[in-house]
């Protein structure tokens, strides 16, 4: 088993398409095509994590945050995350991670806080926008499933819980095919007529070169009719954040049940807690931004991390603010890593870090 195919099975999960600009998911260190002797996961690469796995025989590390985040210009050990590069290097491991493309995978982190939490009917708070395209092209009749089934094949038409999914439209194609062409019907010089089917699927945008490449090689014609169209629909199924129901009780019970479910030491709140909630919006990591998304979409609850003083304020009478910190609300995530890399390979060597913890402290 190579490095490549675990990652692959993750950005098939959560593509890296789905990163945020600033972010930097992927191959962090390491050579994608080593023999994996076995796979360490955690939520953040620190020394005594590599540590671990140079004692344990594992050469892949898998995380959620990235230990390279910013540019690196020198690898001098003058701090931990140079020393940790070349500590890699040295011992042949190699350190990848899913950071914000598994926050907005569907059924990434913030949907394994609603799974936690037992929430129903979840759906994404902040889906994205300007993700789909669409791609049509026009298909001798005889041909079209074969060209169908190539734009499938290089990732294209999937909605949700469905793939190879089309919509045909049969009808004529007209044309004449002038000196120097080599028509796949028809005759030079002639006007043609063909039986054709138009052929519309959904592409995510970052496919659509991949799609549009492997349609044109399986078409017949010499010069194939496509047209790609930008949609301004969103994406139910990728994007920040979650919303779902729970079964109505008393505000203070259900924080109760948030502090053990995440394992948190010091819950911070605010809002009327005098109340029973049923609507429950949650992000893992620093989600302060989507407070006013969770309001919109009627959520009594919102549980996020890293809640600046004043992001408390001025909603108090209208939802609970509840901050179970950073770390807390993402530590699940090696859970995710766990799940996908047992259903690629069920009897490989994979554990969570023994070491991980989280590096802020309560007193």
């Amino acid at each position: 088993m190579k490095v490549k195919e675990i990652t692959s099975a993750i950005e098939a999960y959560a593509p890296l398409y789905l990163q945020e600009d600033y972010d930097n998911a992927g191959m962090q260190v390491g050579n994608p095509e080593q023999e994996i002797t076995g796979v360490l996961l955690c939520t953040d690469v620190r020394e005594p994590i590599v540590d671990e796995a140079i004692a344990r025989g594992f050469n892949l590390v898998i995380s959620h945050h990235p230990l390279i985040f910013h540019g690196i210009k020198k690898i001098a050990g003058r701090n931990y995350i140079e020393r940790i590069i070349a500590k890699a290097i040295k011992h042949d491991i190699t350190i990848y991670c899913a950071h914000t493309n598994i926050d907005s995978a569907r059924g990434g982190v913030s949907f394994k806080m609603a799974q936690k939490l037992g929430l129903k009917n979840v759906e994404i708070l902040s889906p994205r926008q300007g993700l789909l395209e669409k791609l049509v092209t026009y298909v001798p009749t005889a041909q079209a499933s074969r060209v169908e089934q190539a734009m499938f094949t290089a990732g294209a038409g999937r909605l949700g819980d469905y793939d190879s999914c089309s919509y045909r439209l049969e009808g004529q194609g007209r044309y004449r095919a002038l000196e120097g062409a080599t028509p796949f019907a028809g005759t030079v010089g002639e006007h043609h007529t063909e039986p054709e089917t138009r052929v519309e699927v959904l592409v995510h945008k970052p496919l659509m070169g991949k799609v549009v490449t492997a349609m044109l090689k399986a078409h017949p014609y010499e010069e194939p009719a496509f047209d790609i169209i930008p949609l301004d629909n969103v994406d139910r199924y990728s994007g920040l954040g979650v919303i779902g129901d729970i079964e109505p009780q008393p505000a203070l019970d259900f924080l109760e049940r948030v502090k053990q479910a995440f394992e948190v030491e010091a819950l911070r709140y605010s809002g009327d807690t005098d109340k029973t909630v049923s609507r429950i919006a949650m992000c893992g990591g620093a989600g302060a931004e989507f407070t006013s998304l969770a309001l919109a979409r009627h959520a009594q609850v919102y549980i996020t991390g890293d809640l600046k003083y004043h992001e408390f304020m001025g909603n108090e009478d209208s939802i609970i603010l509840a901050d179970i910190g950073h770390y807390e609300s993402e530590h699940y995530t090696k859970e995710i890593f766990l799940d996908i890399i047992r259903q690629k390979i069920p009897n490989f060597a994979v554990a969570f870090a023994s070491n991980e913890k989280n590096q802020v402290k309560y007193l």
